[in-house]
């Protein structure tokens, strides 16, 4: 057990994003809250879309690496307890994968590893998340269309948080409309269904709800397109930003950040690390 004795630092944080060549900035703004709530961790940040780290190193000069990558240097620098934080929204696809290599890397590393729960993982903070959120977008004479990204394929492990999504929302408010961009329900594929659903209610203005981290290229290409799709036959727009940013995003949502920040602790807590700074 000599390996041991190198792993002589305590603890790291490792922000496992997909990230967005738009709005990478929103990730690293995410990158400070948690140093600024964890000073005695070192906090790293890593990229699944190789174009995202491609990106960041050509035009901001600064170098990220993916999930491998990153705990490679994380385990080369002899950390002990480290947290993997799964920046997702739901446990789908690339939490998976995140899981996947995480897993791998604890069979050779003297470290101990958790990855964190998803932002909206249970029922308890999917259900407390959605209905906070549908107060503060909500207005007395308009649709709301919440647009899910989705997942591609229907036997996806955790598709059913995706359902209880979409199910809630449209249970909690008889204002409420929901479908997806690319996976189960898309809208172009059903506009006219939504549509029609939406007149029978007798509305006549829809604002679109995109329920997406950042506000990307799908917010920029897809959720214009679906507004003007819509404002063939209502008043739509797209739903204001409830952060200082331009658009409307979710990660900067305080009970966003709340989610992942106690899913940090959680984990820590988890690896029998505790963390006195903060309290929930």
């Amino acid at each position: 057990m000599k390996r041991f004795r190198h792993y002589n630092r305590k603890r790291a944080i490792v922000l496992a994003c997909f990230g967005s060549v738009i709005e990478e900035q929103k990730y690293l703004d995410l990158e400070a809250k948690v140093k600024e709530e964890y000073p005695d961790c070192e906090v790293f940040t890593s990229f699944s879309s190789r174009m995202v780290i491609k990106f960041l190193k050509k035009r901001k000069k600064v170098e990220y690496k993916n999930i491998p990558q990153t705990l490679a240097d994380v385990d080369m620098q002899g950390f002990k307890h480290v947290v993997v934080v799964s920046i997702n929204i739901y446990p789908t696809d690339e939490h998976e994968f995140i899981k996947k290599i995480v897993d791998g890397f604890s069979h050779f590393s003297m470290a101990n590893y958790k990855v964190t729960d998803t932002i909206l993982n249970t029922s308890k903070n999917a259900t407390s998340f959605l209905k906070n959120l549908n107060e503060q977008v909500s207005k007395e004479d308009t649709a709301n269309l919440y647009i899910i990204h989705g997942t591609p394929k229907l036997n996806t492990v955790g598709i059913d948080s995706i359902s209880y999504t979409s199910d809630l929302l449209e249970l909690i408010d008889e204002r409420n409309f929901a479908c997806s961009l690319e996976g189960a329900f898309p809208y172009f594929a059903i506009n006219d269904a939504i549509k029609k659903k939406i007149k029978e209610k007798g509305f006549k203005k829809v604002q679109v709800v995109p329920l997406l981290l950042v506000s990307g290229n799908h917010y920029i290409k897809d959720m214009f397109e679906i507004k003007d799709d819509l404002s063939d036959e209502f008043e739509s727009t797209i739903t204001s930003s409830l952060t200082n940013s331009e658009n409307f995003n979710l990660i900067e949502l305080p009970q966003t950040q709340e989610i992942i920040l106690k899913n940090i602790k959680e984990s820590f807590k988890m690896l029998g690390v505790t963390h006195k700074t903060i309290t929930y």
